[in-house]
């Protein structure tokens, strides 16, 4: 199927992208001429599938379509990090070195809440008995000090079937450089045990540090059983309606997968969902011409920052995914299990339109990270839910429509959400109930301003030199307010925010991450072996993209080099200089990373202090432009008049009569807050003292007047 993607695309150019999130699943289609059209249907959460074959039928139906003009279909994720979150991922063993038995019990020491004694970290995704050791050594340098025993492989192998385990992991020591031993074990076990999943850290992570080599190649076992089914339930599904289009995966670094790449290496897709509304932003902001933007994506349960910066996507080398949430590494390093592969540099938080309110043991309101989910979700949507959330506290205020979300398919029953909580957090307060639920309201938007700090002032950038884009169903609702409050002064809210992340899949690019440790000091650095370890690289990238059907003209090669001072435990990632590999490119990569060591730490060291070449990483995308150019989606001027409800805007301005706009009131003028522009997607809300208008790309533009 992969070697047919760019063929298949060069016949049609309608192009299918789709998100699943916990209560809805978001569709996006661009046809040929570049119009994009977006359907919001229920997710089934007993099989996630079926929502995305049946919503599928539907949009096809509506709108003229048939299966047969899909030549594309691009798919974010959550299943490989749901299985992690929910420990519910494949019975794994593992096989390492003598003496490396519980490094995943070890970890890195750290603590994610310093002064917290009753933390406890999360338990191992193998347990200690499924843990088996092998006496064999290979050295730093990849020679081999004691062979591996054959017998004795067979021996272990034969306990962990014994066992009933449904994939095993091989992680030795050094195998980064020599994996004559990984791949013995490998044979051993795919002719004793056909069929078995296999993960060896030489494929996965070909990269020092035996901890979080060691946990990524758990991972990629650990999840491999979960998305195999799940993806063949999805061809089968799509098959059913007949769609036979390749099915292409949002990888966490932002880039495509075809399927059976993901199948196979799905270490990679665990952060899918995600990475798609970045992208996105990323794609807006080039076409907007915006230098700088964080991205802000808040759906029911979590919220998420990332920063693009000078037309970049921000990415980090390493993140923590578990431990009761998928954290940025930044935020609560130490959590979860560490997994290092490249990943859009996000930072996350508990805090979305489910998450509940509550009063703490001091007698403050607090807001998740609990959240009440798809079922039964907030109080107002009627199906049994008890506990307020920040959705009822916006309905509360007067923000979200009283009766209905995403055009209607939601119904919502604001009386409900008054009275819990009025009961549960107003009364405890002793404040009017609009106040209580303003505070909320602003407690969540603290929590989630954390996050953007966490991109940006804590990477030494400032806040205020950015634009705010704003989507996901809670994201525009919160977004201007938080950016006043950072001193940003522009806040940008797309078309379709409220399913922006299927919209991003769209403006994906087919993309590989490869990497290779190459230790060496670039005082005295080996040019001919770093070529030669470069050309290496780029012939593999080369060769797994012409396999898609991608030309040379089509592939785009980036080169990154991870160095440290010597004897530093932890890398920063620079551009490697253009062009071909010489005597200058130490002196150029010493700059570079001395640049870079300032920005983030604020120092760098003198000009003797010895630099070192850690590790080579290539990003090689495979890109066709022209069928990713989606036409600005300006609405037609609204004719009606707006609406008109009441929404309470703190105790500085109360209640306040405020407009219920649609976005096509927006067209060729200026509205000054207070305002809410509803629609089917999403809720935007315009706080006193800012204005917005319409961009020349049917973005919301609001100006929040923070700055000079």
């Amino acid at each position: 199927m992969t070697n047919k993607i760019v063929e298949n695309q060069a016949m049609n150019s309608i192009r299918v992208g789709v998100d699943i999130g916990g209560t809805f699943t978001d569709i996006a289609i661009m046809r040929g001429d570049g119009r994009v059209i977006t359907k919001k249907v229920s997710s089934t959460v007993d099989d996630y599938a079926r929502a995305i074959s049946e919503g599928l039928e539907e949009v096809f139906a509506e709108n003229g379509l048939g299966a047969a003009d899909v030549v594309e279909l691009l798919h974010g994720t959550t299943v490989a990090s749901n299985a992690i979150l929910e420990l519910k991922g494949a019975r794994t063993g593992l096989i390492t070195t003598k003496g490396f038995r519980d490094v995943l019990e070890l970890r890195l020491l750290r603590m994610p809440r310093l002064y917290d004694l009753t933390w406890e970290k999360p338990p191992a995704l193998v347990e200690r008995y499924l843990r088996c050791e092998v006496d064999e050594r290979v050295n730093a340098r990849g020679g081999i000090e004691r062979p591996l025993d054959p017998a004795e492989v067979e021996a272990v192998l034969d306990r962990l079937l014994a066992e009933k385990v449904e994939a095993i992991s091989v992680c030795l020591l050094h195998s980064y450089v020599n994996d004559a031993h990984e791949r013995m074990i490998r044979d051993i076990i795919r002719r004793k045990a056909p069929g078995m999943v296999i993960s060896i850290s030489s494929e996965v992570l070909p990269e020092i540090k035996e901890y979080e080599r060691t946990s990524t190649t758990v991972i990629n076992s650990y999840v491999k059983p979960v998305v195999g089914r799940y993806l063949n339930s999805l061809g089968g599904d799509l098959r059913r309606i007949g769609v036979t289009a390749p099915v292409l995966l949002m990888q966490s670094n932002g880039g495509l997968t075809p399927a059976e790449v993901a199948a196979e290496m799905p270490v990679n897709i665990i952060e899918s969902g995600p990475a798609a509304g970045v992208i996105g932003a990323q794609s807006l902001a080039r076409r907007a011409g915006f230098d700088k933007v964080i991205s802000f994506d808040m759906g029911g349960t979590t919220a998420k920052a990332a920063l693009v910066e000078n037309g970049e996507v921000s990415r980090a080398e390493e993140y923590s995914v578990g431990g009761g949430i998928m954290i940025g590494s930044r935020l609560m390093s130490g959590a979860g299990y560490v997994l290092k592969v490249p990943a859009i540099d996000l930072a996350e938080v508990g805090a979305g339109g489910g998450s509940i309110i509550a009063i703490d043991a001091g007698g403050a309101p607090k807001v998740g990270p609990q959240s009440a989910g798809s079922f039964p979700g907030p109080v107002c949507y009627d199906l049994g839910g008890t506990e307020p959330t920040v959705t009822d506290a916006n309905v509360v205020l007067g923000y979200i429509n009283p009766r209905h979300l995403a055009g209607g398919a939601v119904k919502l029953d604001a009386a409900k959400s008054r009275a819990a909580f009025t009961e549960k957090v107003a009364a405890p307060l002793n404040l009017p109930v609009e106040q209580a639920a303003y505070g909320a309201h602003l407690v969540a938007a603290s929590n989630m301003i954390r996050a953007i700090k966490a991109v940006s002032s804590e990477r030494g950038r400032d806040p205020r030199d950015f634009a705010l884009v704003a989507f996901g169903g809670n994201g525009p609702l919160f977004a201007a307010g938080m950016a006043r409050s950072l001193g940003i002064r522009s806040v940008i809210i797309p078309p379709s925010a409220g399913v922006f992340s299927s919209v991003g899949l769209l403006h994906s690019d087919v993309e590989y991450h490869l990497s290779r440790t190459f230790r060496q000091i670039t005082g005295a650095l080996d040019v001919p072996e770093l070529a030669a370890a470069w050309r290496a690289l780029e012939e593999q990238a080369m060769a797994k993209l012409a396999a898609d059907g991608f030309t040379p003209g089509q592939i785009h090669l980036r080169r990154f080099a991870k160095l440290h001072y010597r004897g530093q435990a932890y890398e920063l990632s620079v551009s490697m200089p253009e062009g071909a590999i010489d005597e200058a490119t130490a002196a150029r990569l010493d700059a570079a990373f001395a640049d870079e060591h300032e920005r983030t730490y604020g120092h760098r060291a003198g000009p003797g202090e010895p630099v070192e070449l850690v590790s080579l990483n290539l990003f090689a995308a495979g890109r066709l432009d022209t069928l990713r150019n989606a036409k600005p989606a300006m609405p037609a001027p609204a004719t009606a008049p707006p609406a008109q409800r009441d929404a309470f805007f703190g105790p500085e301005h109360g209640w306040m009569p405020t407009p219920v706009l649609q976005r096509g009131h927006l067209a060729g003028r200026e509205w000054q807050g207070p305002a809410v522009v509803e629609e089917y997607d999403c809720t935007c809300v315009i706080p006193p003292g800012m204005t917005v208008r319409l961009d020349d790309h049917g973005n919301i533009a609001i100006n929040t007047g923070a700055g000079p």
